[in-house]
């Protein structure tokens, strides 16, 4: 088992992100706050370079390869956010980056990627192992990028917490809860090691598409357990088998639990985040937001801060769940 990454090791991510990154802002909106009788602090990395909170991780990751491991190149599979986040980073270090995306990963994140000078592969996300989409080209020597089951990208997520912690100390204001997007774990384990350094034991909760609640039920079990096949999600940024050996072993000690929040949820989400903060948040992006109506974290005259991790939405797909009712 790899050994997980400590506090130290998210301040040494900082160190190495710092001017290349946004340091995104704590908002709110007033009448979110009304709705659910809250001061709810929004940390908005659909701000961030490459739309969402990916280019940490993966800045990271690269930056703690040697020489002639970056010049082999890197290979990575992803539905986009991480993809981009790769690509952009090993473009600014100059390597070969190969990305394998599953057919039905938004256009504009297929197009992003390319853009920024990645090779992209198609493959099946039902069909295919994507494991084994990118096996020949690791097999000859490339690096692979995991999307969060790696200590250097779980400690690059991680300095979203030590931020959001440092912003609302210096809003004067003690967080009950952060509210956390969760796909294979890295973003929530990452943040989780942060806030949970800081008194006063801050929740941290981790929020799902429903039907892809693998670290939701992990954590009832005790134990690792996977999706079942069949399901569909908007959310397409969230869509893992299981979570991450690493991160769902930091992830069981930090987390106050998980929540699975439906589609109709996170859609109404979106249109919030449109309404009320005037920002684009993708479906996965925006599944913290949407917890707030499950009645499962106690918000009562609480402080609560919520991650929206990524805007990367096609805009055909966004304009048809704002102007639904």
């Amino acid at each position: 088992m790899i050994s997980p990454p400590g506090i130290a090791d998210i301040h040494s991510a900082a160190a190495r992100l710092s001017g290349l990154i946004v340091e995104t802002p704590l908002i709110e909106s007033p009448e979110l706050n009304n709705r659910f009788g809250a001061r709810i602090l929004f940390k908005p990395e659909t701000l961030q370079r490459t739309g969402s909170f990916k280019f940490r991780g993966a800045y990271n990751k690269l930056s703690s390869l040697s020489a002639e491991e970056r010049a082999r190149g890197v290979v990575a599979f992803s539905s986009g956010n991480h993809a981009q986040g790769v690509a952009a980073a090993a473009a600014m270090f100059g390597v070969r980056a190969v990305i394998a995306m599953p057919a039905d990963a938004p256009a504009m994140k297929v197009g992003n990627v390319r853009k920024m000078g990645a090779e992209v592969i198609i493959f099946d996300r039902v069909r295919d192992d994507r494991t084994a989409v990118v096996r020949s080209y690791v097999e000859k020597g490339m690096v692979l990028v995991p999307p969060y089951d790696d200590p250097a990208i779980i400690a690059g997520q991680g300095t979203i917490g030590l931020e959001l912690m440092r912003q609302a100390r210096a809003l004067g204001v003690s967080l009950d809860a952060v509210v956390v997007p969760c796909g294979g774990g890295g973003l929530s384990s990452g943040i989780s090691i942060a806030v949970k350094d800081v008194p006063p034991g801050t929740a941290v909760w981790a929020v799902e598409p429903e039907y892809f609640d693998d670290t939701r039920r992990s954590l009832i079990k005790g134990a690792r357990v996977s999706n079942a096949p069949g399901h569909t999600s908007i959310c397409d940024a969230l869509l893992v088998a299981e979570p991450g050996a690493i991160t769902f072993e930091i992830n069981r000690k930090n987390l106050a639990g998980a929540i699975a929040v439906s589609d109709k949820a996170v859609a109404q989400a979106m249109r919030d985040a449109m309404a009320c903060l005037k920002l684009v948040v993708e479906p996965g992006g925006c599944v913290g937001l949407a917890a707030l109506s499950s009645g499962e974290i106690d918000l009562a005259g609480k402080c609560i801060a919520v991650v929206l991790s990524g805007g990367n939405v096609d805009l055909s797909t966004y304009a048809e769940i704002i102007a639904a009712s």
